[in-house]
C-alpha cells in the first residue's frame, strides 16, 4: 500500500497559498514554520493529505515553463465532490478555468495560481 501524503511546492507567499486553499477546499493549516536553508513552510490540507508551501529566503526565482523543465511540477490535481461550486470559488477569487473537460471517468477543470502554479480540479459524481 502507498498514498500520497503531501507535496511540497515553492512559492513566493505561503501564507496566500495557504489562504487560497482554506478558501477553495476548506482545508486548515496543520503546521507552519521556519524551513531548510531560512526558508518558511506552511502545511495546509486535512488529517492525512496535504500542501506543503515553501519560500526560500529572499524571492524565490522565476523558471522555465515546468513542462519544458526536466524535474518539473506540471500540475497538482485534486478531487472534489461538487466542481461547479469549485469553479465558482476560483472565478470569486480571481483566477481563470481553463481546458475544460468532460471526459470517463470524471469532469475537470484546470487553473493557474498568483505563483503560476497549475491545479487540475477533478470530480468523478
Amino acid at each position: 500500500m502507498a498514498r500520497l501524503e503531501h507535496v511540497n511546492i515553492t512559492v513566493s507567499d505561503p501564507q496566500a497559498s495557504a489562504a487560497l486553499m482554506q478558501t477553495l477546499f476548506g482545508w486548515k493549516i496543520r503546521w507552519e514554520g521556519a524551513a531548510i536553508n531560512g526558508g518558511y513552510t506552511v502545511h495546509v490540507g486535512d488529517e492525512e493529505d496535504y500542501l506543503a508551501f515553501y519560500t526560500p529566503q529572499g524571492d524565490p526565482a522565476d523558471a522555465a515553463v515546468s513542462y519544458d523543465l526536466k524535474g518539473g511540477l506540471n500540475h497538482v490535481a485534486l478531487v472534489v465532490d461538487d466542481l461547479d461550486k469549485i469553479e465558482t470559488a476560483v472565478i470569486k477569487a480571481g483566477f481563470t478555468p481553463v481546458n475544460h473537460g468532460d471526459y470517463e471517468p470524471g469532469r475537470r477543470f484546470y487553473f493557474r495560481d498568483s505563483d503560476n502554479v497549475e491545479y487540475e480540479i477533478v470530480s468523478y459524481q
